[in-house]
């Protein structure tokens, strides 16, 4: 079998003080890695200077999605303590959530704001069925999230290992984050400064898109060989406006994972709307976007496999060398790369 299609190819050694804990700031100092295809060459910059290698002609696609305070701290009827990460809505209803600590399906949690969670089922891969009331009424998402942001807490990524504070409730999200329903920042647009994002618009034709990133982006893939990997869904939508100019023949450079999944998800599937679980790798390379922008990924992700959709495995694992012996830093809070 091919290495492309086996997990243990996508691994590599990360020392540990390289995974970013921290944003850097100003966001646009952070390093940038230009990966330019064509001359097989690569240059080291910062992104401040990302216009600077930016193709003049393509359009740029950006995930407005709005991160949540997705964690709550409760307790149980017992009294004994509970952790709820939301994941994403199942329904007009229901919900699909991680809950740290033993429970049974019907079991009542309870939480600040006089929100209660009923858990409705138990599932293999570890998620949980729940639905939500306040003050013993059933309530809407759209509510849910101002619950959440009263008592709730961004839920930063497993691989950061503190808990969150003041500053990540600006640092862990976009400047253009405008639709709530996101457990996870789409993590290379975290570097846009409003002065860097307002000179891109001055050069580029932007659109938006939204994606709700769910905690499944941080799965790691389990299975010996990737097309094992059951890989998980989330919502997106398309405006008609931005489908319009993905129906053009235009140069696209993607601001991330999340808009290249659901860029090519609407190419192959003509789809504006609905759940995406399209698994980009290199034996399903992307169809129509043309650029990528993105952070640097955990071993034996599909976000690594993503990327070598792009440029293959080898160069990918290569350029994941170099970014470590130059000391780059990695995952959320960390540097980026450009591939033209």
């Amino acid at each position: 079998m091919t290495p492309d299609l086996l997990t243990k190819s996508y691994d590599y050694h990360l020392p540990e003080e390289l995974i970013a804990a921290h944003p850097v700031h100003p966001r646009d100092h952070a390093k940038l890695l230009v990966y330019d295809r064509k001359s097989d060459t690569i240059t080291h910059t910062a992104f401040r200077h990302l216009l600077d290698f930016l193709p003049p002609d393509c359009d740029i696609f950006l995930n407005d999605t709005r991160v949540i305070k997705a964690r709550i701290f409760g307790k149980k009827a017992s009294g004994g303590k509970v952790e709820l990460l939301l994941n994403k809505p199942l329904g007009t209803d229901s919900y699909q959530v991680m809950i740290r600590g033993r429970v049974k399906a019907g079991a009542v949690l309870y939480f600040d704001q006089a929100l209660t969670a009923r858990v409705v089922a138990l599932h293999s891969d570890g998620s949980r069925t729940v639905t939500f009331q306040q003050e013993g009424k059933p309530i809407l998402f759209e509510t849910l999230v101002h619950v959440l942001d009263e008592i709730g807490h961004i839920p930063l990524p497993p691989y950061i290992h503190r808990t969150d504070n003041e500053e990540d409730e600006r640092d862990y999200q976009t400047l253009f984050a405008r639709e709530a329903g996101a457990v996870a920042a789409p993590t290379a647009s975290l570097h846009f400064t409003e002065a860097l994002f307002e000179a891109m618009k001055q050069r580029h034709q932007i659109h938006t898109l939204t994606l709700h990133v769910g905690a499944g982006t941080f799965k790691p893939v389990e299975a010996t060989q990737i097309l094992d990997h059951p890989m998980h869904s989330e919502y997106f939508h398309i405006p008609a406006e931005s489908a319009k100019h993905l129906d053009t023949p235009h140069p696209i450079l993607a601001i991330g994972t999340t808009v290249t999944r659901t860029i090519e998800y609407y190419a192959r599937t003509k789809r504006t709307e609905g759940e995406c679980d399209l698994f980009l790798n290199p034996s399903n390379p992307p169809i129509r976007v043309s650029h990528l922008l993105t952070n640097f990924h955990l071993p034996k992700s599909t976000l690594i496999m993503l990327v070598s959709a792009f440029i293959g495995r080898e160069k990918t694992l290569a350029l994941y060398r170099e970014a470590i012996e130059k000391q780059y830093r990695f995952f959320s809070y960390g540097d980026a790369m450009l591939i033209t």
